[in-house]
């Protein structure tokens, strides 16, 4: 079972999501002759959520009418508005190495951790990646496994992290890879970690999607494949087992001096494959997809 929130005209909608229909979670609850509480966030019907357990419930009852065809209604992101939106870099090292980097093993490095503004940078699927006009030619691609915090996280073990955890989603994690303000500028030591950073805030540049699995849905988030492909030809194909730092890790890490609320997303680094290392860029007219399987596939146009 997967979850999705949705437009249906102006009504903001969550749902079963299915890869050609939407079933409303309110259209289930009613078959079952549940008490339906009406709300735009998944949070409540995920691992963690007061509502989790009467959705188990519900949907033992499916309804096999009532689905909205899914060219009649617009996916958004899954969380609406989370209050961090985590990103990590140089967590495998194939990655790395295709940057021209030296991947350490776990023991000797940590994870690197930044930051992109969540109003302007979270894209719903189906929605356009923008070129910026302001620095057009090196936009990349990224695909990521993100993780979405169902319950206040501080301080806590990697042995129990995962129980933290309400779902999992698909991030495109798009990049600038040569944003250089001011082109005739003093250079300075930090200039080029500063260019790198504010390559990923252009707006847009965040998409998530199309749905949530929840965590207790997912077995092992170590064992789950990565394909981005663009215009049908695949350019990443990975697995989240090859991260460095597990998500379980991360977590730890991270709780242990911020402490995560529910509905914070982390975005858990990309495979190798990213457009960079091969001398290859997003262009107006593309076309993104990038699947995690067993969530589905988030498609942006290019524009």
């Amino acid at each position: 079972m997967r979850l999705c929130r949705f437009l249906d005209q102006s009504h903001v909608g969550l749902g079963v999501y299915h890869d050609d229909s939407v079933i409303p979670l309110e259209r289930i609850f009613t078959t079952a002759g549940l008490e339906y509480a009406k709300g735009d966030s998944l949070l409540p019907f995920l691992p963690g959520g007061r509502q989790h357990t009467r959705l188990r419930k519900a949907v033992a009852e499916l309804p096999q009418d009532g689905a909205i065809p899914m060219d009649q209604v617009k996916l958004l992101v899954p969380v609406a508005d989370p209050g961090k939106l985590i990103l990590l870099a140089g967590n495998y090292a194939k990655h790395v190495q295709e940057g021209g980097g030296k991947a350490e093993e776990r023991a000797k490095t940590f994870p690197y951790l930044f930051m992109k503004p969540p109003a302007t940078t979270l894209t719903h699927p189906g929605d356009p990646i923008r070129i910026p006009s302001v620095s057009p030619d090196q936009i990349d691609w990224e695909i990521e496994l993100g993780v979405i915090l169902g319950k206040e996280c501080s301080r806590v073990g990697e042995s129990d992290a995962l129980s933290y955890v309400a779902g999992y989603t698909v991030v495109n994690d798009v990049s600038d890879r040569n944003f250089r303000p001011n082109p005739t500028r003093a250079e300075r030591p930090k200039d080029g970690f500063f260019d790198w950073q504010h390559g990923k805030w252009h707006d847009t540049f965040c998409p998530m999607g199309p749905c949530v699995l929840p965590a207790d849905e997912c077995d092992d988030p170590q064992a789950l494949s990565l394909k981005l492909s663009v215009n049908g030809e695949l350019e990443q194909n990975g697995t989240t087992a090859d991260m460095i730092f597990p998500v379980a890790a991360i977590i730890e890490f991270v709780s242990h001096f911020v402490t995560l609320q529910p509905g914070d997303i982390i975005s858990t680094g990309t495979p190798d494959g990213v457009g960079k290392a091969k001398g290859k860029f997003l262009k107006h007219g593309d076309i993104v997809e990038a699947e995690i399987g067993p969530i589905g596939v988030l498609r942006n146009p290019v524009v």
